[in-house]
């Protein structure tokens, strides 16, 4: 029997995340901690970096799974660590927790207070609440669909009116280098960074010679900076439905507008084969001009963002 969710059982299903997402803050500053005072002992240990970022990775995983287990039994459960061992069970209409335990690793593990949890809730196939936690900076962001976006619970996202965005070229972009770093996909990213930033005056043809590109080193906080105002644009290919779940909506409740790859149906319906197409675009909120809507707006510059940037399949 399918589980369905009444308004007042939703806005429990976010406090119980946001709590959540409390709780495993403080763990995620703990390993922080911990990893940061062990390479830096000199001590000779078998474990590297890597070793360590999985072990606290795994713990904060445990200890959402096991709230949830307990709170939600009959509630579906996505998380990065577990689906890396094969365990991804199917979605359906039910509520499903689609959970990154830690954001941002390499942020993480050298204390660049880039780092979150991501607790998002799928109902009806559909990313229904968002919830991103950066313990480092103190920074709750949480959504329910239809309900609007919030820091730290009181203060209503974006943080500042909405304004028009004529073209990229006004633009502060959110990119990312990735994890998988071959030859093919390094050249296609610098490509596409490269008629980003660069000036069409000055010989680089296509170039949209954009304000400015930032490498904050994880997705859910890209997707809180546009949710937030603060930046225009987020662009990624090769992320997976944990690491944007929640971003989706906290974007989506801010007025921002999300779609997939290229070739999807740009239509701002974030559907089943977008939030597992692992090709992103999160534009933020723009304000109506009087020949054009703010919506519009955001089709606009997902279209030119495309007829930009090159295109490969995700590793």
């Amino acid at each position: 029997m399918t589980i369905t969710l009444s308004e007042s059982e939703q806005e429990a299903l976010l406090e119980f995340s946001i709590q959540l997402a409390k709780d495993a803050g403080a763990v995620i500053l703990q390993g922080s901690k911990s990893i940061r005072q062990e390479l830096g002992s000199g001590i000779d240990s078998k474990k590297n970096s890597v070793d360590l970022v999985t072990e606290w990775d795994v713990k904060v995983e445990e200890i959402v799974q096991d709230a949830v287990r307990a709170k939600y039994p009959n509630f579906g459960f996505i998380g990065e660590e577990s689906s890396s061992k094969g365990l991804r069970p199917e979605l359906t209409d039910d509520p499903t927790f689609c959970v990154d335990p830690i954001d941002g690793t390499t942020n993480f593990v050298h204390g660049f207070p880039f780092a979150c949890i991501s607790i998002g809730v799928i109902y009806q196939r559909r990313p229904l609440i968002g919830v991103i936690f950066n313990p480092f900076l103190d920074q709750m962001f949480s959504a329910l669909k239809g309900h609007g976006a919030f820091l730290n619970l009181t203060t209503r996202l974006p943080l500042s009116a909405p304004c028009p965005l004529p073209s990229l070229s006004s633009a502060v972009i959110g990119v990312e280098w990735g994890h998988y770093r071959s030859k093919e996909i390094v050249d296609k990213r610098a490509n596409s960074f490269s008629r980003l930033a660069g000036d069409p005056n000055s010989g680089v043809v296509g170039g949209k010679m954009v304000h400015s590109m930032i490498n904050v080193g994880s997705a859910a906080c890209n997707c809180a900076l546009v949710a937030s105002g603060s930046l225009d644009v987020y662009w990624d290919i090769g992320c997976w439905p944990w690491d944007v779940c929640a971003g989706i909506v906290l974007a989506q409740e801010s007025g921002g507008f999300v779609s997939g790859g290229a070739h999807v149906n740009h239509d701002g319906d974030v559907t089943e084969e977008i939030l597992y197409g692992r090709k992103y675009i999160v534009v933020r909120t723009i304000a109506d001009t009087p020949g054009e809507s703010g919506k519009e707006a955001q089709k606009r510059i997902v279209k030119e963002f495309y007829d930009t940037v090159e295109d490969w399949d995700p590793k």
